[in-house]
């Protein structure tokens, strides 16, 4: 017997089969081939089709489907690239794209709605200032694009669409209100004051439901398309990023998750709810917060990280598997030799102030320096950017003494991973997970087929431990010091 968990990212749609018996992976398939299409029809802009992901999704559960019966899967679980937006007209079919995670186009939205509802209620209610979240995504349409904008009947995030097209039921989570904005964390309940200030009609929101635990069951329609049973539960929901953190088992007070895609994310669970008085990282609702036990996820998020590695090796490194190329950059010497790289392309980033610095490269030597030199200085730029991230994490009370990750990605750099945890002082585990299986895990335990979470991570094994390098460290904290003055220079240029 299995449960089945979705991964609807930006890159792919990944979906795994947990097989309950032994807690392992009993299968996976990530569609498609290439990367997912990302539109950018102007600067700073990001869509993708809804429509797209259901129907990976679809080939994905029909491919592992093939030869097991539909009865044996007995729970479904759901996670999906957060802060996105979905609208969808009365008869459930989406009226625009969805506008995804990385799209800029809402900070002035945002940044109007902090100036009118006050930078100090921000912070004590909402613990963000409204920023470039899905309500004020929805702002954006409401403002630019009035007729459709009208005939919205509900919008949603991409894993609230995902258990529409599942179930025909239209909800949400009570942590996806909190990073849309959307919830008030000072009263316990949905922000109605945000959706009234942008004038969203409450009944366009989605009722909300906790992300462990039955939430709907899969319509009779659903389960002929996709070889199931009808009626089995769908008893997890997750954005990307918290889901990380619980397949990691990163559900308590102090416990640091990590991961390295086309982002890159910090996530640290706390009992507090706390607040940066930037809104350079975020605090959200965690996937096993209740009144009586509060669980906060704070959230780091850095929007070019691989996203620079992909580029680079499109550009200048096209014949090279990313296993050369992580073989290449390790033959030049910590520092990348005065090399350094900002990957800040990829759209505002919210610890840089919602701003758009793009990406940068400085440093070069055109007599000394080779491509090896620019993918090295492209993983140390990364993790740079994770150690000014933590930083600010720091500031907050919040310090990682281990970061745990799944062993993918980013991760399966060694000179990414070796990089990080020197130039930021900490150990790195690496787990045999990832964001499917994590969402499988969690259908299992929310359908109260593990009895307990001790009883849900019994098989999560450590695949390794990365410890600083104290003979890299000088190396790195002197290119940590030229890159981050070429940031500040960037930033300063912009006040100007």
């Amino acid at each position: 017997m299995y449960t089945l968990g979705i991964d609807i990212g930006s890159s792919s749609v990944k979906v795994a089969l947990l097989e309950l018996a032994s807690g392992r992976c009993a299968d996976s398939v990530t569609l498609p081939s290439s990367e997912m299409p990302i539109d950018a029809p102007h600067p700073g802009w990001a869509e993708q089709d809804p429509q797209m992901w259901w129907q990976y999704a679809v080939e994905g559960i029909r491919t592992l489907m093939q030869h097991r019966a539909p009865e044996s899967v007995q729970a479904i679980g759901i996670t999906y690239q957060m802060h996105g937006l979905v609208c969808l007209d009365r008869q459930g079919e989406p009226l625009r794209k969805s506008i995804i995670w990385c799209d800029s186009r809402a900070v002035d939205q945002g940044q109007r709605a902090l100036a009118a509802l006050g930078r100090e209620r921000c912070l004590n209610e909402l613990l963000n200032f409204p920023g470039n979240f899905t309500a004020s995504k929805l702002a954006w349409v409401k403002e630019n694009e009035p007729k459709l904008f009208a005939r919205v009947d509900r919008f949603m995030l991409p894993g609230d669409y995902l258990l529409y097209r599942l179930s025909g039921e239209r909800s949400t989570t009570f942590s996806g209100l909190s990073e849309q904005i959307l919830w008030d964390f000072k009263q316990g309940c949905r922000a109605d004051f945000v959706a009234e200030y942008y004038g969203i009609d409450p009944q366009t929101i989605p009722e909300a439901t906790p992300s462990i635990g039955i939430q709907a069951r899969l319509s009779a329609t659903a389960a002929q398309t996709l070889g199931l049973f009808p009626g089995t539960p769908i008893a997890y929901r997750a954005g990307d990023q918290p889901n990380n953190a619980f397949s990691l088992n990163v559900m308590e007070p102090g416990e640091v998750a990590a991961t390295g895609g086309t982002s890159g994310v910090v996530y640290g669970v706390t009992d507090r709810p706390e607040a940066d008085r930037l809104s350079r990282v975020n605090t959200f609702l965690h996937v096993n917060h209740t009144s009586r036990q509060p669980r906060y996820g704070v959230l780091l998020c850095i929007n070019g990280t691989g996203i620079l590695n992909a580029w680079l090796k499109r550009v200048a490194a096209a014949n090279l598997t990313y296993d050369q190329i992580n073989e290449q950059a390790a033959t030049i010497p910590a520092g990348s030799e005065g090399v350094v790289m900002l990957p800040f392309g990829n759209g505002a980033e919210r610890m840089l102030e919602n701003r758009y610095t793009g990406a940068c490269l400085a440093g070069i030597d055109l007599n000394r320096h080779t491509t090896a030199h620019l993918l090295r200085a492209a993983q140390e730029g990364i993790a740079f950017a994770f150690r000014y991230g933590l930083d600010i994490m720091r500031e907050m009370g919040l310090e990682a003494q281990v970061i745990r990750a799944g062993k993918a990605n980013l991760f399966l750099s060694p000179l990414f991973r070796q990089t990080l945890a020197t130039i930021c002082g900490v150990d790195i585990e690496l787990y045999n997970t990832d964001g499917a299986l994590g969402a499988a895990r969690g259908a299992a335990l929310g359908a109260g087929l593990y009895r307990n979470r001790a009883e849900a991570f019994a098989e999560l094994q450590k695949l390794a431990e990365i410890h600083p390098q104290p003979d890299q460290a000088a190396a790195l904290e002197e290119t940590y010091d030229h890159w981050k003055r070429e940031l500040i220079t960037r930033l300063n240029e912009m006040n100007r």
